[in-house]
């Protein structure tokens, strides 16, 4: 049955005795109406309608309005319980109770927006008890009812036609809006007439009952309706009941009354579920119901939101099948591992369908796309190998070798690589392989496309300079080509970013400018970020540079490789190499830094080459000094990069193709060409990149191979290549160790809960399997993490270098992001995180433009790839990680911590802080230490640290932060007095200036509006003004005159205008002062209107000078209303007035009086208008002022947190700051966020005082697990991977004057002219010298010289076979294009 019908059978049914009111002396209650319109409507009626004949006819009626206003959940769970069911004579209980509910009902309105319920809410129970009373008249004793009962009738009736709202901007009259509270309590708001409404809890977490039904001739009279609310079985029809128990949690009812209402229950209509389901397609015409609603089908199943997705999945299933039904059909498993291949091959189909989320084996946390393919594709790359492999052992073709004593690609050996496949692929351990890149897998997909082009480009000029012929001292000419491709090749590459975006974005604005001219709404001026385009101009200056710097090393390289000298000079040449590399690597990577240390080799207390700041409290205003060892240290890195070791690989590289020309199999010779050619180019882009640790893997290769044990000796070049992988992962092993000893030693273990205690003891026997897993983590590049932040490491799945692979970057909050009611009323970005974030981005810029620069002048020590360091300073904490590094070139992410941080954090920032010079103890004692020495306790204490200060005097540029406290600034009413009063020379000020002044003078509504102020009597006697703040106040008048404001601002008014370039008239009765006199009215008006009319407070005051401040100025007065005609007046005047004098009265308490002079305080803010923004900081304009290193900002924050609310002026100066650089054990922080990880996603640990964060001075345990990525972490800005270049570095320009800053100058921007001519005329003296042919004259030996073998003079003569034009040669094809690709890019580049 419908609603309707529902209502009119059940009061149909009722007994006639009971439709009529018992008379009493108590007036009848009045109905509740339908809805808020009738509530309205049928007020009036009520009030003049008496009672004693009014009927219980309209009681459905009374519930189905009560259920559209109040509704009886929302008094239950406000604790609104009504009046209680007296006894026969009625007393006090009944009173009681009826005041408590109204009491409960006034509160609930009062704490929320709803209008006034009903006055029958509000007065005295409703008709429903009288009617309950009446039938319980004769029992012995009272029963307390809660009187949320009168609800329950008209909750099971059905429901009338609501009109459920379907957008969220649907706010008609009616419409219904659901929504879940804080407490997960699904709640509906139901908007009335004139903006109000009704809030009420629609109570979905309670269990719901079964349905059944009931006919209305079921109910006869008025007993059973009531005894329906009884805990029974009920029988409804087509409704949904559920029980809900009546809880009463603010009321002080008896024991007895609380214990029957507890055993109520109230049945709650609901309305019944609509089936939710998709269409499914399977024909054209023909679809299928998934009866699932959205969350429940995305439990179940993946959301591919493209076509290609799809297409990939549907692919990449077919693949699996049909690569296991080929291994299934060779035989390759039997018996049970048939089955277990078949569950194999079903796992990786079904990971397509719904992938594990989150998966262990990804350091993103939520949803990854790439563990969706990550397991069909190993299991087909597995696949396609055990059948590579296979069908190679059945094949006879293939030679085997052997590498340090081990036969490789014999058929025993691929036999055991086929069965080691095979156990891999039926373990299903597919995810624990991971991208171990630099950034994103798309560009490390870009970097491996790249080297590959340029492997297969070198490798055909080394096969064909190996099948040429090969003498005692002849080097083919196709091999000196090949020695010059590599050499400038591998450059070319050691100098790009492994990320395209950069280059695309070149590319696209030089080939397809209209593409940047496309956006929908381009950004204003002033909020345009300068570094997009900062960065196009780093890329191209390098791309310039290369194309002069790769042709002129090629050429060179080209010369010296066919000049023979690698051949000829053996073996003494080589081990003059050597000796060269060792020592210059020795003083430039090892002693150099050591010196330069704050703590060299944990033994001296002050570093032995110091820097100019290092013995200055703080930086003097401007940036580091240059000195002569950074140059040494610079130029020693120029040499062994571009020298030294270009020449060991070349010679490498000359050997080792001599003995395979000579010696060469006709199956081997492809094989090792391709081994030189990738050998070469990876040696050489290695010296290029990071160069600071070849000298070790070098020194060792040459020591271990031709002096100890020369027999186990391959090829200098073999030996060196696999040396220089082994190497890496040695030094892997090394730091893991260094950081499990440091973490776990027992003198300086802090345990962060009662579980590190329990594993402490326990993982001391463990120690073995420790140092297994070290082995086996350093082999497969993973992390070591501590269980739970324990002693108990386990090895983690492999990570990228970047670590976490979603690219976390802080959004900041401001009014460009957020929407204007917002900023208005609460202002989402007023947190001190959100608004010191915006340091840590500058601070990024600062490292962008100088870190390269720094890093290469050797201020941070020894560095690579993955490593960690901490910048600290007053209140800056950053952790700086280093990503990728290039040749000329570092990527690095800056992740900012908090300001205020935790107890933690600042012990963890007082140990690194602190100095350990002034330690003089030895064990238990304190005997001293030596002069510049130190202590024994000290030294040993260093050594077991998984950190070390790098630096203690870096210098960096920045903003040095003062914050004042507002409140003390106003306190007492003179100084807000002096604030009004620059408030309003700051208004003239801008009036006066302003080149719309004459267009204001003469504008009629303007005039118009402000023609009373000139009357002799006008007074504007509004209560914001006060004798208190306004100096210009009349007392007499009770207000302000134009008098009164003449006698102090006029000479003010009368200078202003003198300086501008074409004065008006400015007399006490022109329009220039008339319209200064409205304005400044209008600017205290609107400054009191925020106050609340209140200004004589201070709380109020400054409530209302940030509310002007920030721009929310609110004109409420009709005598003000004249400053729309022109919005300008308020945009710049009013406004920067407002902020010109917060600053005008910071100067004030500097110089008192030195304002009263009106040329010293007209200079003064026009000096500040040109060095300075005064600006709230949630405008854009603020975070670009800061970006575009704007001298000084001023900005008045809110500060709303911890239970403060204050006011504070920040202001912000731009200069040089002094860091402490800590370097940390990169592995220490891959395992703590490895730690966090697992604890946070995987084990679901949400204790925010967990014991892993915790503080550990040794480890800086806290502050590198604060820096994670949110939520994992709580940085309050991390930034994305940003490349700094060494061309914009000014001090590197002057060491490197000729290497680089000469082609960076003569190539940019500013000569490209010059630049390009020079490089065409280059372009063309290479083609010039590649058509000639050096030829070798042998002639007699000189009798007085003794040559190793005999003379040879080289004689250029004109190449025949390049000048004819019959010429077949492929590869002096390929030399002649070299120049003129050349000139085609260096087209494009113009």
């Amino acid at each position: 049955m419908d609603g309707a019908g529902g209502a009119q059978s059940t009061s149909a049914a009722l007994p006639p005795a009971l439709l009529t009111m018992p008379s009493t002396s108590t007036p009848a209650p009045r109905a509740l109406t339908i809805s808020k319109s009738d509530l309205e409507a049928r007020t009036v009626h009520n009030d003049v309608f008496s009672g004693p004949h009014h009927r219980l006819d309209s009681l459905g009626g009374s519930w189905t309005g009560n259920q559209m206003g109040w509704r009886a959940g929302e008094l239950v769970e406000e604790g609104a319980v009504g009046g209680a069911l007296a006894s026969e004579d009625g007393g006090k209980p009944d009173a009681v109770s009826s005041v408590k509910r109204t009491q409960a009902i006034r509160r609930r309105h009062n704490a929320g927006s709803n209008p006034t319920p009903p006055p029958s809410t509000m007065g005295s129970p409703p008709s429903l008890q009288d009617l309950q009373r009446a039938r319980t008249s004769s029992h012995s004793r009272a029963r307390t009812l809660p009187s949320a009962l009168q609800f329950a009738s008209s909750l099971l009736l059905p429901r009338s036609g609501i009109h459920e709202a379907s957008t969220f901007d649907d706010t008609s009259e009616g419409a219904v809006h659901y929504f879940y509270d804080e407490s997960g309590v699904k709640r509906s708001y139901t908007f009335g007439p004139a903006g109000g409404g009704y809030e009420d809890p629609v109570q979905e977490r309670e269990r719901q009952s079964q349905s059944s039904s009931f006919t209305s001739t079921e109910v006869q009279e008025v007993a059973p309706v009531l005894s329906i609310l009884q805990p029974r079985p009920v029988v409804l029809q087509g409704m949904q009941v559920r029980r809900v128990p009546l809880e009463m949690p603010e009321f002080d009812l008896d024991h007895e009354s609380l214990q029957e209402s507890q055993e109520n229950t109230l049945m709650i209509e609901e309305k019944a579920k609509p089936k939710q389901y998709y269409r499914f397609w399977v024909l054209p015409g023909k679809w299928l119901r998934v009866r699932y609603d959205r969350l429940a089908l995305l439990a179940l199943l993946d959301r591919n939101r493209r076509v290609v997705e799809n297409v990939f999945a549907i692919v990449l299933a077919s693949l699996v099948a049909f690569l296991g039904f080929l291994l299934l059909l060779q035989n390759f498993f039997r018996d049970i591992w048939v089955f277990q291949f078949c569950l194999v091959i079903a796992s990786c189909q079904y990971s397509l369908l719904k992938s594990v989320q989150p998966d262990a084996a990804s350091p993103m946390h939520g949803h990854n796309w790439i563990i969706v393919y990550s397991r069909p594709v190993y299991f087909c790359l597995c696949c396609v190998l055990i059948w590579i492999f296979d069908l190679t052992c059945q094949s006879d073709a293939l030679q085997p070798f052997s590498l340090y004593g081990v036969t490789i690609f014999s058929t025993h050996f691929l036999a055991c690589v086929r069965d080691v496949l095979i156990v891999f692929a039926l373990s299903n351990r597919y995810a624990y392989f991971w991208w171990n890149c630099h950034h994103k897998p798309l560009s490390s997909l870009f970097s491996l496309t790249r080297s590959v082009i340029v492997a297969a480009l070198l490798y055909g000029f080394c096969l064909g300079a190996i099948n040429a012929p090969w003498g005692d001292a002849h080097v083919p000419v196709l091999f000196s080509v090949f020695c010059g491709l590599l050499l400038a090749l591998s450059y070319h590459l050691s100098r790009q970013s492994s990320d395209p975006s950069i280059l695309w974005s070149l590319v696209r604005s030089k080939l397809f400018p209209e593409l940047e001219s496309r956006t929908p709404e381009e950004p204003p001026v002033e909020i345009k970020d300068p570094l997009p385009e900062k960065l196009r101009n780093s890329v191209k200056e390098i791309l310039h540079s290369d194309l002069v710097m790769c042709p002129l090393m090629a050429v060179i390289t080209f010369a010296i490789s066919a000049s023979t000298v690698f051949i000829a000079l053996q073996p003494a040449l080589s081990f003059v190499l050597y000796i060269l590399a060792g020592v210059v690597g020795f003083i430039t990577h090892y002693l150099l830094p050591q010196l330069r240390k704050q703590l060299p080799w944990f033994c001296l207390a002050h570093p032995v080459l110091r820097s100019k700041e290092y013995s200055q409290f703080e930086v003097r205003g401007e940036c580091a000094q240059l000195m002569w060892f950074e140059k040494l240290y610079a130029w020693l890195q120029c040499v062994e990069k571009y020298f030294i070791y270009p020449a060991v690989v070349l010679n490498s590289l000359t050997t080792e193709a001599r003995s395979v020309g000579q010696h060469h199999k006709e199956l081997d010779i492809y094989s090792r060409a391709l081994f030189i050619s990738v050998a070469g180019m990876k040696l050489l882009r290695s010296s290029f990149c990071t160069p600071s640790q070849q000298y070790v893997t070098l020194c060792f290769t040459t020591l271990f191979f031709h002096f100890d044990y020369p027999h186990f000796s391959e090829t200098f070049l073999i030996d060196y290549y696999f040396m220089s992988i082994l190497f890496s992962k040695m030094w892997d092993l090394l730091y893991k160790l260094r950081f499990v000893l440091t973490y776990i030693a027992p003198w300086q273990i802090t345990w962060g809960s009662a579980f590190h205690a329990f594993a402490q003891p326990f993982a001391v026997p463990h120690s073995a399997v420790l140092f297994v897993q070290a082995i086996f983590s350093a082999f497969f590049s993973t992390p070591l993490n501590p269980v739970l932040g324990s002693a108990v490491f386990v090895t983690s799945y492999t990570r990228p270098v970047k670590f976490w692979e979603r690219d976390y970057n802080t959004k900041r909050v401001d009014h460009s992001n957020t929407r204007l009611a917002t900023q208005l009323d609460r202002n989402p970005g007023a947190d001190d995180n959100n608004l010191n974030s915006i340091f840590y981005e500058h601070l990024t810029r600062s490292l962008q433009h100088s870190l390269c620069g720094d890093l290469l002048l050797g201020r941070w020590g020894n560095y690579s790839t993955g490593d960690c360091f901490i910048l600290a300073s007053d209140y800056l904490n950053a952790l700086v990680h280093i990503i990728e590094i290039g040749n000329g070139l570092v990527t690095f992410q800056l992740r900012g911590l908090e300001f205020r941080g935790t107890y933690c954090q600042q012990r963890e920032v007082e140990a690194i802080t602190e100095g350990v010079e002034e330690d003089e103890g030895c064990c238990c004692c304190e005997p001293g230490h030596l002069p510049h020495m130190l202590s024994f306790n000290a030294a040993f204490g260093q050594r077991w640290l998984a950190w070390e200060v790098a630096a203690t005097k870096y210098v960096l540029e920045g903003y040095s932060i003062s914050d004042n406290n507002a409140a003390s600034m106003l306190q007492v009413f003179d100084l807000r007095k002096i604030l009004i009063t620059y408030y309003v020379k700051s208004i003239i000020f801008y009036v006066s200036r302003s080149a719309k002044l004459e267009e204001w003078l003469s504008n009629e509504t303007v005039q118009e509006a402000l023609r009373p102020c000139l009357g002799a009597n006008y007074v504007d006697s509004d209560p914001t003004f006060n004798l208190n703040i306004d100096e210009d106040y009349d007392h007499r008048a009770s207000g302000i005159t134009l008098s009164s404001f003449c006698m102090v601002y006029l000479d003010w008014i009368q200078y202003c205008n003198s300086r501008r370039p074409t004065p008006v008239a400015s007399e006490r009765d022109s329009p220039l002062v008339n319209l200064c006199f409205g304005l400044c009215i209008l600017g205290r008006r609107a400054l009191g209107t925020a106050s609340h009319s209140m200004s004589a407070s201070l709380e109020p005051f400054l409530y209302g000078l940030h509310a002007l401040f920030k721009g929310d100025f609110r004109i409420t007065s009709p005598r003000d209303e004249w400053v729309f005609a022109d919005m300008d007046l308020l945009n710049r005047v009013v406004a920067p007035g407002v902020r010109m004098s917060l600053k005008l009265h910071q100067d004030h308490f500097t110089s008192p009086d030195e304002y009263e002079d009106p040329v010293i305080l007209y200079d003064a803010i026009t000096a500040n208008e040109e060095k300075m923004l005064i600006s709230h900081e949630g405008d854009p304009v603020w975070r670009s002022a800061i970006l575009a290193n704007m001298p000084s900002l001023l900005a008045l924050r809110h500060i709303m947190d911890d239970g403060s609310d204050e006011y504070k002026i920040i202001m912000l100066n731009k200069r040089f700051l002094s860091f402490r650089v800590i370097k940390v054990n990169r592995e220490c922080v891959r395992g703590l966020w490895a730690g966090q990880q697992q604890e946070l996603v995987f084990l679901r640990n949400r204790n925010p005082e967990r014991g892993s964060i915790q503080n550990a001075k040794q480890a800086l345990r806290n502050m590198i697990n604060s820096s994670c990525d949110q939520p994992i972490g709580y940085p309050i800005y991390v930034s994305p991977l940003t490349t700094s270049y060494a061309g914009g570095h000014v001090q590197l320009r002057t060491v490197w004057g000729v290497l680089l800053a000469h082609t960076t100058s003569t190539l940019g921007s500013s000569a490209a002219g010059t630049g390009c001519r020079k490089a065409v005329e280059l372009a063309v003296t290479v083609e010039e010298i590649l058509r000639t042919q050096i030829v070798e004259v042998v002639q007699p030996p000189s009798p007085q010289i003794q040559p190793f073998t005999r003379h040879r003079v080289l004689r250029p003569q004109p190449c025949p076979t390049l000048t004819s034009p019959h010429c077949s040669h492929l590869w002096v094809q390929t030399i002649l294009w070299v120049p003129r690709i050349g000139l085609i890019i260096l087209s494009l580049c113009r």
